[in-house]
This record gives C-alpha cells, structure tokens and sequence, in this order.
C-alpha cells in the first residue's frame, strides 16, 4: 500500500512541476541589423516543438506554452537569409533578434534584377538581366548595351565596341567592374573595355554624372557591372555556355562554377575562349577582321552580416585584327577609298590574324573588407590594382616587321575607403575618399615616335552624398564631390611640330633639352574638379514613379586629349593633342517617368546637357607618313548643347504574346561654330513581338526590327590636296551614310535533363534579310559595309 501511495504521489509531483515548467514564454522583437527599425511579417519558428507566430507590424511576437531547456529558433524573413539561434528559457525570456533587411548585402543564388537596389535613386537608370548577357556571351559588352534606350555603340569594326550614353563616350562614360573604375581606356576614343562580358552577371547604365560615389568626371554617364550574389549555404553550382557563329566561322565558349559554404566562405571560377575569323558583309569578305580573347577570373571571401571580405582577381587578352583596307598607300588611294566606298583589299576568308591589329592584355585584383557596426552604419574599404598592356602592329617591313608601332604599359593603383551613416530609417548620409597612383610607359623600342607619352598621375577624390526620406513616397538625393588630378609627363617634340602649334610661346617652361630637330619636353599639369548632384523621386502608385535630377560634372583632358602626336595605328589615322586643352565643365538636367505594370509598362526620359569646353576631335585634313596616306584628326574645345529623349515601353497582349518598343533621339550642337557636332548617333527606334508558351519547354520566339534614321546633322566634309590632281579634293569624310533597316530572329527551349541539370537551347538570326550597310558610329565605314547575316546557335548547361 506504502509503494503504491508513493507511485501515484511521485507522479502527482512530476506532473505539477511539468505544467509549471510548459508555462513559460518567448517574446520580443525582430529587428534589422544596423537601423534597428522593426521586421514585419518575420516568421519565429521553435524547431523542437515545431511552433511558429508572425511579427507585427512592430516587429514583436510571443510563443507561449514553453518549457524549461535550451531550444532552436530559426528566425526567417522574405527579404533576409534565415538564421538560427539557440536559446535557453529558465522562465518568461525577452529575445530580440536581429537581421540584416538591407537589399544590397542579400546573397541570392540567382539575381532577381528587380530587387537589387538603384545605384542612383534620381538620375536615370536602366538594367541588362543576366539572360540578355547571356545571349550576347559571343558578342562585347557595347553590343549588350545597344538593347537599352539612349545607348549606342563608337565602334571600330566588328570587334572594337565602345558604349556611348546620349551621344557621349569615351572617358566621358565610367566603367565599373565589381567595384573597380577599369583604367584602360585613356589612349584614345576607340578603345574597347578590356573586360570579358562572360563575366558579368548584371550590368546597370546610370545616365549623367549623378553616381558621385564613383566619380565627378563620368559627364556621359556611368555602367556598372555586377557579379552574382551566392547563398550562405552549403552549395556547388555552375554552368556552361557554347556560343556558335556562322559570320566569322567561329563561337565560343564560358564556363564558370560557385562554392559556398554555410559559414559565409566561398569560392568562384569563370573562364571563357572565344575565336574568330574574318567577317563578312553581304557582298564580301572583311579581311583582316578576326579576333581571338580569352577571359579567366577567380573570386574568394568571406560575406556575414557583421563583415566580410573579397578578394577578386581577373584576366583579359585578346589580339583582334584590324580591316587591311583601312590602311592606305598614298593620299590619292586615300581620297579615292574613302570617296569610292569600296573595300581596296578583299582576299579570301581566313583565320589568319595579320597587321594591322591590337593585342591587349588586362589584369585586375582587388581586395575589399567591409565592417558592419551595430546600430550606426559601414564601413568599407578597398584596394585594387590594374595592369593593362597594348600593342599595336601596322604593316611593317625588314626586321621590324614582328615589331609593334605602339607599346604601351598602364599601372594602376587605388585605395578608397567610405562609410555610411544609416542609422535612421529616413535619412542615409555616406561619406568617402579615394587615392590613385597611375603610371604609363611607353616602349620607345618600336622604333616609331610615340604616339602617347611616359608620364605619372596622381589623383585624389572626396564625396558627400546623402538622401532623405519623407513619407512614404518623396525621396530627395543629394551629392557634392572634389577631384584633384595631378599629371607630370615626359615627351619628345619635333621642333617643327613644337613651333607649328604655338608652344614655344606658351609653354617655353615645358622644355627640358634642345636636340636641334626635336625637344624634349616635361608637361605638368594640376586639376582641381567640382561635381555636384540633385533630385527627387515621388512615388505616384505601385507602378509609377516620377524622376528628377540636376547634375554637374566636370572632366578634366585625358592624356590622349593632350598629348597624341602621331599615327594611331588601330585608328587608322594621325591624331594631334593640344597642350591648352582644359577641363570641361557639363550641367546636365533630366526627368523620367517610369511606369511597370503587369499589364504595360513604359519610360520616358527627356534630358538636356550643355557642355562648357566640350573637347572633341575631328578631321582636319590627311597626311603622308612613311607607313601610308591618313587623315589627320585634331583635338579642340568648344561650347556644346546636346538634348534628347529616350522612350522605352512594353506591352503583354495575353499570357503568351508581348511586344517590347524602343525610341532614341540625340541632338548635338557645336554653339561656337554654329553647327552640329561629330559623332552624335542617329535616331533610332527598335519594336519587338515575343511568343512564349511555358508547357513547350520555356519555348519562346521574338521577331525584332531597327530602324536607325539618317543622320541628317554632321558638320561639312573637309578638302585635302589630292597629288595627281594639283588642287583640293574634297573628302567625304562626314558624310552620314543612309538610313536602314535590320531585322532580326530569336528561339529558345529549356529541357531539364535531371532535377539538378537543365539544358537551354538557343537560336539567333542577326540581319535577317542580309541588307548591306554602314554604321555612322563605325569608323570603317569610310572603307567597308558592316557585317552581313550572322546565324547564332547557343547551348547553356545549367547544373
């Protein structure tokens, strides 16, 4: 009786001292990481008793009915990475949680290009997805860009791509790649972006010089290119892309593969190969319009909410064949070229890369750490370092016909560091400086006057930016920036040239020896810059949203601007600097309209730029070298004014069909000569249908059509003394070729091979119809059509 008595009291105790401990509470709140504002809708989940609530609009939440012990919570958000804590309770327990909310440091296996935040929340701003690069994974990246409104391409055949934003290129327009401003493009208009755009997984164009994170000088605008974000998980993925050409005979093929890790570390390989031979138009063979590249990258870090770091480092080379019909023997055959419109070498297609052509070669690292501090802000700082490598071969002769006419050597150094104060859910202020050491060498081993010379840049740069919220829908941005620019250059001058332009009077400090038939000469020169930026964006719905921005840049002269003096090989012309070439100065007023809606969408983006010692080049008439007859292109400052809109919509007629339209129109007016400027692209509209059925395998097609309009403002053509005939010839050299129309063909399915492998299917018909024509922005056009029918068949292994 005494054991039974004793059973049934031992499970009376047992049972009252488990009820009181089931009675315990979690409460408190979830919070983001650094402004400590409340997270609504976060789900706060005990894993051991698989019981969940939902913060309020407060961010708080209580789970009751607990017992004593140590449990899991894993706390999880829409727009956060989960997390799990461990938490014990010894009664009611308070626990805050806190998690990182703020879109930029969201670690996404795939981009979704939507959420990924504005780099500017005023000035216009438009992105490429990763698909669209994809699709161009055989092409440039001033081919990708064309698919955005107000972006054309200054190109130099079919390889040679650079981006011009509302009519404006060349240091004019900002490179950013991860995070680095690339330095590779100062020694001449035509150079292409030494970057591979296999690499890239999102690219975003910032029109005007509103980004002043990044720099005061980028007038025309800036293009940022973005790497994927990976999950804080423990993953492996990739994929591979193989890309073929039937215009060129050729393709090529990327490959790139991630690793990461749940404690934040990760890893990332990328490498592609591209190789092609000569282009076609519809009525000939290109010659001497191959090319070869190869891209490899490595990325590596350690990402958490508190801090992290990256280390990234990238390598680009290619060696890319120049038309031989733009090189000319005399300046007859010259004027005769150029007037004629014919090619003066067609040879059979070939792989063969001969002369004239660049090889290039461009390495980047860059090591960034960044360092979050509870309930103030972050910190950031970063170091990258460049080294970009040319070589330029013309036809050449004897012994030196292996021997390259430019040899030039970039190294670039910079340091910059920046925090941001965004403790307050309303108001955001950064603040941030940046070093740069850049020195260039110029190889006098070639045998031939250098065409840029040896010189040392310093520069300093210091930005103030800050936006403030007010209500839910007005958002104000505002900016100012200093640069400082310090050049300290070495070059040889013949005297003739010397005296020829004027320097022996302004500039007679400059000469450091007198070698009887050239001098030599030590130009230093000292910039101090201003850059300013305004606007606002005013929410009117879900879809809709008005912009506003007023921006001031001010670019000081490149080298190239100063001090070219002599044949650019790749140009294919004789380029003259000018020594009293100063800042140039842009106010820059924009607003846009942008309305996305499920059903139809469009933007309207009216802007107007007036330029203050705007610095153009142009032609001024042609000279005979011992290497052949060229054109002479001279560096000048005026007073410009460009104005313009781009306009950009879609449509989705059903489920299945949508059609997408875009409309650019650029004016540029030289105000000093009362004339139109140089190089200001044509208008140009591009309309679309697409046909997508999901159940077919992702089937999609699209049938595409561009017109581009003829440019109908250029300024007059130039005459130049033609030998045979004793007398001024007048070469038609700024004549704007004809308006044309292209049209063009797209298809794609997905297949999935297994629940981890998924094979992409595409084909592509670039001028559909073969039409024959000439690209105004295309500096060959003067010597050749552009490329005929290209048919592109792409595969894509997603795994």
């Amino acid at each position: 009786m005494r054991t039974l008595l004793a059973i049934v009291l031992s499970l009376f105790v047992y049972h009252v001292s488990n009820g009181q401990q089931c009675q315990e509470a979690l409460y408190g709140q979830v919070l983001d990481f650094h402004d400590q504002t409340p997270l609504v809708g976060a789900t706060v989940h005990i894993l051991e008793l698989d019981k969940a609530v939902l913060t309020d609009f407060e961010g708080r939440f209580r789970i009751e009915g607990i017992c004593h012990g140590t449990y899991e919570v894993e706390v999880s958000h829409r727009l956060c990475r989960t997390l799990i804590f461990e938490v014990e309770i010894l009664g009611n327990t308070q626990r805050d949680f806190q998690m990182e909310h703020h879109l930029e440091e969201l670690e996404e296996v795939q981009v979704v290009g939507d959420l990924l935040p504005d780099v500017s929340n005023t000035a216009q701003e438009q992105r490429l997805s990763t698909q669209t690069l994809e699709n161009y994974s055989s092409g440039t990246l001033g081919d990708a860009l064309r698919e955005i409104s107000g972006v054309s391409t200054l190109k130099t055949g079919s390889n040679i791509v650079k981006p011009a934003i509302n009519g404006l290129t060349g240091s004019r327009v900002l490179i950013l790649n991860d995070g680095v401003r690339m330095q590779d493009m100062e020694w001449g208009d035509e150079h292409a972006p030494n970057l591979d755009i296999n690499s890239a997984d999102q690219v975003s164009v910032i029109k005007g010089a509103a980004a002043l994170k990044y720099a005061g000088d980028a007038i025309g605008g800036l293009v940022v290119i973005e790497r994927e974000r990976v999950a804080i998980a423990d993953s492996l993925f990739g994929k591979t892309l193989m890309t073929l050409m039937s215009n060129g005979w050729g393709g090529n093929v990327s490959t790139e593969i991630t690793r990461t890790f749940e404690s934040g570390w990760y890893l990332n390989g990328q490498a592609s190969f591209k190789r092609l031979g000569d282009r076609e138009a519809p009525d000939y063979v290109l010659s001497n319009t191959g090319m070869q590249d190869l891209g490899l990258s490595f990325h590596a870090g350690k990402r958490l909410i508190n801090q992290g770091w990256d280390f990234d480092y990238s390598y680009y080379q290619a060696d890319i064949a120049i038309l031989r019909a733009s090189h000319i023997g005399n300046v007859d055959d010259l004027i005769e070229s150029i007037n004629s419109g014919t090619p003066s070498v067609i040879e059979p297609f070939t792989y063969e890369l001969g002369v004239p052509r660049q090889e290039v070669a461009h390495h980047l690292g860059k090591f960034n750490y960044y360092l979050r501090i509870k309930g103030v802000g972050k910190w950031t700082a970063q170091y990258d370092f460049q080294n970009n490598r040319r070589f330029e071969y013309d036809v050449r002769v004897g012994a030196d016909r292996d021997k390259p006419a430019i040899d030039l050597e970039l190294t670039t150094h910079t340091v910059m560091t920046d925090f941001t104060w965004d403790a307050s859910s309303n108001l955001e202020v950064q603040a941030g400086v940046l070093g740069r050491y850049q020195n260039n060498f110029a190889n006098p081993d070639t045998g031939v006057r250098r065409l840029i010379p040896d010189y040392d840049k310093y520069d300093f740069g210091a930005f103030l930016i800050g936006e403030y919220r007010l209500k839910e829908n007005w958002l104000f941005e505002a900016g100012i920036r200093y640069d400082y620019n310090h050049m300290d250059a070495l070059k040889f001058y013949r005297t003739s040239r010397w005296e020829e332009r004027g320097y022996d009077e302004d500039f007679p400090e400059f000469v450091v020896e007198d070698l009887g038939t050239q001098l030599l000469t030590n130009p230093v020169f000292e910039f101090h810059n201003f850059s300013a930026s305004t606007g606002m964006r005013f929410t009117l719905d879900t879809d809709s949203e008005i912009r506003a921005n007023y921006a001031l840049g001010q670019r000081p002269p490149n080298p190239s601007e100063l001090f070219s003096d002599g044949l650019h090989h790749s140009a294919a012309r004789i380029e003259l600097g000018d020594l009293r070439i100063d800042t140039e100065t842009s106010h820059r007023i924009s607003v846009a309209y942008n309305r996305n809606g499920e059903r139809w969408g469009v933007t309207l983006e009216p802007y107007l730029n007036f330029i203050k010692d705007f610095i153009l080049l142009e032609p001024t008439g042609a000279e005979f070298t011992i290497r052949g007859a060229f054109p002479v292109w001279s560096y000048r400052q005026t007073d410009a004014r460009l104005a313009g809109v781009d306009l950009s919509g879609y449509y989705q007629w059903s489920p299945q069909w949508q059609s997408r339209h875009h409309f650019s129109l650029t004016k540029g007016n030289d105000l000093d000569q009362d004339e139109p400027l140089i190089n200001i692209p044509a208008p140009i509209t591009r309309n679309s249908v697409a046909f997508q059925k999901a159940e077919w395998h992702q089937f999609e097609v699209s049938l595409e059509g561009t017109y581009v309009f003829r440019q109908n403002e250029a300024p007059p053509n130039i005459f130049v003394f033609s030998p045979s005939q004793q007398e001024l010839v007048e070469l038609d050299i700024n004549t704007p070729p004809p308006a044309y129309f292209l049209m063009a063909l797209r298809a794609g399915m997905d297949f999935s091979l297994s629940e981890t492998l998924v094979l992409s299917t595409g084909i592509a018909v670039e001028n559909l119809a073969n039409t024959s024509y000439r690209e105004y922005l295309n500096r060959n056009r003067y010597f050749a059509d552009d490329m005929g029918r290209n048919i592109i068949l792409q595969l894509k292994l997603y795994y």
